[in-house]
């Protein structure tokens, strides 16, 4: 979803206040000459700030360059690269480079020259580090959504990049492959790639020139790790599976036919039903649907939980690899192994430097087992609290070794007893290990620690879970580390807070946090732990919400949630042009998790729409009150003990409504469709397909300013056995790999034979039993036309769903960087920017180094850019340009989602002062003050964090209270008032809640006191809470109260 910034919105509002009252409240210890100047420097947007809300997984998000003297660390939300020294005294920020959308890792090639990969933008920005500042020299272009990189190769002179295999710059565009792009109509290819650069020289052309892109046979990949003599490089898939599938309703014997096998439509003998129960609490019959079957690798047989065998339902092969191996030296790189049986959703790698097995972070599904809900009356399965286990597992030569962390779990104990999840660790994700190879350590996302790990008792499974072997880590999420083992630290990226954390390996405590600029709404910041705290959301310390919703998206899987412990609720969901509003049977069947993005404007949720605001009494469409009924799920499917409190519900709601989906990487960047795709587009608006009476688009509405993306959010009845909420249609293409499915008595089958070796178990409609949306267009409901006619019009409807409209237009993201040598290579893209821009779609930024400064403009809607100095004129196009033919002066123009470009391109901190005006541009400081006058503003200054030393006399505030004895060291408070007598004088505490950092719930606070004379809110003690108030708030928002020297 896209929102207004909350910075935007109450900088308004003090304005506002100021504009009204005639007069300035702000209490800055200027004069009247310095305020009249600070104001004519002001840049007033003329709309709203916008934030975009992506929710990307980092994953390699911290770097150190070789000589250990600077630590790299990816800004994911503010798309940028943060530079900091090191030393014996700890970090100190140097340097911000701006890069792409959504940097989500980065790695050294030299102390000179870092690269970063940015997930959203299609890129990886290259960083020379020598200049000063530092700066982005060149843009490669490379396949959708990338993720990691690493260096190989005898003399590290390869670039490994790893992305999906798809995308508009990748050799599947829709330009290269206009009938099928993404190759997404292909059964039994591999969807991951893994594009290869001379790292000395990437090549000349736009993007850059791959030595090779390399195909593997899994899901998209994710991570990459190096063995430690730079030969062989790791590519691991991400959501690779567990060799489950599962078998469409259609397939399986109803209960009619008796308990032994049955044969459909001609088709093989089937098993039989379904495993009991046959009806819930109530007695009332479930319906039929579909099975969830597991390969069985010891009888190589596709089993269900009674051990029958449904091999001859399953058309299709999954190897289930998960792993591969590459030959870094060879020319060009090659696969020389594969690994499989590793895990369902890998996080990351690591390679021992000593004896060179490699440790994959991972989580393993249980999906194959039925049901959720706590048991009281019955002794039916349940997943309760037990649905991905979190894993290391070790590859030893050939040998695959899985070691489940969190051994010490009873799952049958639910809710597990007090002090259990104190020893787990929930998500695994970075990891590094030890020159001497004895020690690993992992962060943990889900538990906010760093777990401690010694490689043999990993590697033999002698460890024992303990919080002994824990390092907690404050600001939440340890999403990567990089080990500083010269100076025994390890630096972790806490991605809850967008923070660093400074760790002492000799003691396994964390001695220092360090927060980077964050330009998320509080509403995201304060929500998001709720996502994927385990420790918070389960009694366990393992299960969370994003066990399942990885990142907020999917795992790519099939569960069968239902609980035979349930009642039958009715459905006050209101009926599309098919209505469909039959009741809610608890025992539902196999669905696909779907996804938490994009939520925003469709209503009630899950596959039935039985999430609905309808059951308390609210409005069915409203989808606020829809994700709120999911709070049941906290205690009967992760086995917490009890709900979320309302409060807390709301905030995991306000979060995860703000998540959307990136653009479409299968449609044409200038937003047209290809020949195919605009004849499928034709078909689904205009022609009369379904029922005979019905457009496509008239269930699956297309509605983009109200939101729609392919549905209504509506009711309907599907010729199924239950009824189904419409869904939306955005990422079709996340679902393709499955091909192969049997004859069955709903869906017509076209070719049921045996499709091979594929790499998804699941596909299409609600419990992914049906492989194709050509194979689903041929269901009873649609009226194609007849033979081959009819053929070519579902392979074009197929073609247009896997380019349906998404929230964000294609060319989001995009950039290019614009050098001295390239001008006419590069300017069609950056015209097909700017033509896009001009056709609504975009906005567009530029950043480069000038005369040794870095600087910042935005495109103005008549052609110009509007700097980031507010005494420069607009520049036209061709001087803007002209800029970028100084060696040295490179700029990198970037598509940037609408409403975004003011704080991107020119007012990084939103405090309506522009970077170059700006006495701190990278802190939001409205009053620009600077006690010093040395030019940079006490919200930056070093100075202003002064020693607490009793025997220092400095006074750097200048109100008369020396610093060893004040309650707030870097603003003047002469009168030391401290209301709630915390330490934190009231000037550097609008902390109210006193739980160490300035957020949302304080915020709140004082917005009921507003023009009242509370004295705890009232921070210049004025005798009025007011807009002076308020700014001091803005000025602390997510940092802690003080500083103080007395403080406890």
């Amino acid at each position: 979803m896209i929102t207004f910034n909350m910075r935007t919105f109450y900088t308004s509002f003090i304005t506002g206040i100021i504009l009204l009252s005639g007069c300035d409240n702000s209490h800055q210890a200027t004069d009247s000459a310095t305020n009249a100047g600070l104001k004519t420097q002001q840049f007033i947007p003329t709309s709203p700030s916008i934030f975009t809300t992506f929710e990307s997984g980092q994953v390699r998000p911290l770097a150190m360059s070789p000589d250990g003297s600077r630590l790299y660390a990816t800004n994911t939300p503010d798309n940028a690269l943060e530079i900091f020294s090191i030393d014996a005294s700890g970090l100190t920020h140097l340097y911000t480079v701006p890069v792409g959308l959504e940097p989500v890792a980065v790695a050294a090639l030299s102390n000179n020259e870092v690269w970063v990969v940015n997930h959203l933008s299609d890129s990886v920005s290259i960083v020379d580090t020598s200049s000063t500042p530092p700066r982005v020299k060149r843009t490669l272009l490379v396949g959708d959504e990338p993720r990691d990189i690493v260096f190989a190769g005898t003399t590290t002179s390869r670039a490994f990049i790893t992305t999906a295999h798809r995308g508009q710059n990748s050799p599947y565009s829709s330009s290269a492959m206009p009938t099928n792009p993404g190759e997404i109509t292909t059964p039994g290819i591999g969807r991951a790639d893994v594009w290869v650069f001379n790292a000395s020289t990437p090549g000349a052309s736009m993007g850059g020139d791959p030595l090779t892109v390399m195909s593997f046979f899994t899901d998209t990949p994710r991570a990459l790790t190096v063995s430690a003599d730079g030969t062989t490089v790791y590519v691991a898939g991400f959501h690779t599976g567990n060799q489950t599938a599962v078998i469409n309703e259609g397939a399986v014997c109803n209960r009619n036919q008796g308990s032994g096998s049955c044969i459909i439509n001609g088709g093989p003998p089937a098993p039989g039903p379904l495993p009991p129960p046959d009806a819930n609490i109530e007695n009332t019959i479930s319906p039929e649907v579909g099975l969830i079957v597991k390969f069985n690798l010891a009888s190589n047989t596709w089993e269900d939980e009674l051990g029958r065998d449904w091999s001859n339902q399953i058309l299709f092969n999954l190897p289930d690899k998960d792993v591969f191996a590459i030959d870094a030296n060879a020319t060009p790189p090659v696969e020389t192994a594969s690994f499989s049986g590793i895990g369902t959703v890998l996080f990351n790698m690591a390679v021992n430097p000593q004896n060179g097995k490699v440790y994959v972070s991972n989580t393993d599904a249980r999906n194959e087992v039925r049901f959720e809900g706590t048991r009281t009356t019955t002794t039916n399965t349940t997943v309760n609290g037990h649905l991905h286990e979190a894993r290391i597992t070790i590859l030893d030569g050939s040998n695959v070794i899985p070691r489940h962390i969190n051994n010490h779990i009873d799952y049958s104990q639910v809710p597990s007893p007090a002090g259990v999840k104190d020893n787990s660790l929930a998500i695994p994700m970075g990891m590094a290990v030890t020159a001497d190879g004895q020690t690993l350590y992992l962060a943990a996302f889900g538990s906010s620690k760093i777990g401690v790990f010694d490689t043999s008792e990993l590697e033999n499974g002698t460890f024992t879970p303990n919080p002994a072997s824990h390092i907690a880590v404050s600001g939440g999420g340890a999403s990567g580390l990089v080990l500083d083992e010269a100076r025994n630290r390890i630096y972790v990226l806490t991605r809850f807070d967008n923070s660093i954390s400074v760790v002492d390996t000799t003691k396994n405590t964390e001695i220092a946090h360090l927060g980077m600029p964050n330009p998320e709404p509080p509403a995201v910041v304060d929500g998001r732990p709720f996502l994927y705290d385990a420790n918070f959301t389960s009694s366990n310390g393992e299960a969370s919400c994003a066990s399942c919703h990885v990142f907020g998206d999917l795992d790519s899987l099939g569960w069968d949630l239902g609980d035979p412990e349930g009642i039958v609720l009715p459905n006050p969901n209101p009926g599309g042009p098919v209505p469909g509003t039959s009741p809610y049977h608890p025992m539902k069947g196999p669905m696909t998790t779907q996804s938490l993005r994009g939520m925003a404007n469709h209503g009630p949720m899950h596959w039935r729409g039985d999430r609905t605001a309808g059951h308390s009494g609210g409005d069915p469409m409203d989808e606020l009150g829809a994700f709120k009924e999911f709070n049941v799920a906290f205690e009967g499917l992760l086995g917490r003990t009890g709900p979320l409190l309302e409060n807390e519900m709301d905030a995991f709601a306000n979060f995860i409504l703000e998540v959307t989906y990136p653009p479409n990487p299968n449609r044409p960047l200038d937003n047209s469709l290809t020949a195919m795709q605009q004849n499928g587009s034709d078909f689904f608006f205009f022609e009369l397909s379904t029922v005979g009476a019905l457009t496509c688009n008239a269930c699956h509405v297309i509605d983009i300013p109200n939101g729609l993306f392919g549905s209504s959010g509506l009711m309907s009845f599907e010729a199924e056995t239950q009824d189904f909420k419409i869904a939306h249609l955005r990422n079709m293409y996340q679902k393709v790999g499955m091909f192969g499915m049997p004859i069955n008595n709903s869906i017509v089958p076209g070719d049921s034979i045996h499709m091979g070796d594929q790499i998804r178990g699941f596909g299409f409609i609600h419990d992914g039993s049906v492989d194709t949306l050509f194979r689903f267009h041929g269901a009873p409901l649609f009226n194609f036309p007849f033979g081959a006619a009819g053929d070519i019009k579902r392979r074009e409807v197929e073609q247009f769903m896997h380019a349906m409209d998404s929230n964000l237009k294609p060319i989001v993201g995009q950039q290019i960087t614009l050098t001295s040598t390239n001008k006419d290579t590069i300017m069609p893209r950056l015209q097909l920017m700017f033509d896009r821009m001009d056709a609504g779609d975009n906005e567009v930024i530029v950043k480069g180094n000038i005369a040794g400064q870095r600087r910042g403009a935005m495109r103005n809607n008549d052609g110009t850019f509007h700097t980031d100095d507010i005494a420069v004129p607009a520049m036209l196009e061709a001087d803007l340009l002209q800029l970028a033919q100084t060696a040295g002066q490179e700029l990198t123009f970037t598509a940037v989602p609408i409403g975004s470009a003011v704080r991107m391109g020119i007012d990084r901190d939103e405090d309506l002062y522009l970077d170059t005006n700006d006495n701190c541009p990278d802190h939001h400081n409205p009053g620009q003050e600077d006690s010093d006058g040395d030019g940079i503003g006490d919200a930056c200054e070093p100075s202003t964090t002064p020693s607490c030393q009793p025997d220092l006399v400095t006074d750097r505030d200048t109100d008369g209270v020396i610093d060893s004895m004040d309650n707030c060291v870097a603003v003047s408070n002469a009168g030391q008032q401290d209301v709630d007598a915390d330490g934190y004088g009231n000037m550097c505490d609008p902390d109210f809640d006193n739980n160490l950092v300035v957020n949302a719930s304080d915020l709140a606070q004082m917005k009921l006191a507003f023009f009242t004379s509370d004295p705890l809110t009232d921070l210049n003690g004025d005798a009025v809470v007011n807009a002076a108030d308020l700014a001091v708030l803005k000025g602390k928002f997510f940092d802690a109260p003080g500083p103080s020297c007395v403080a406890p």
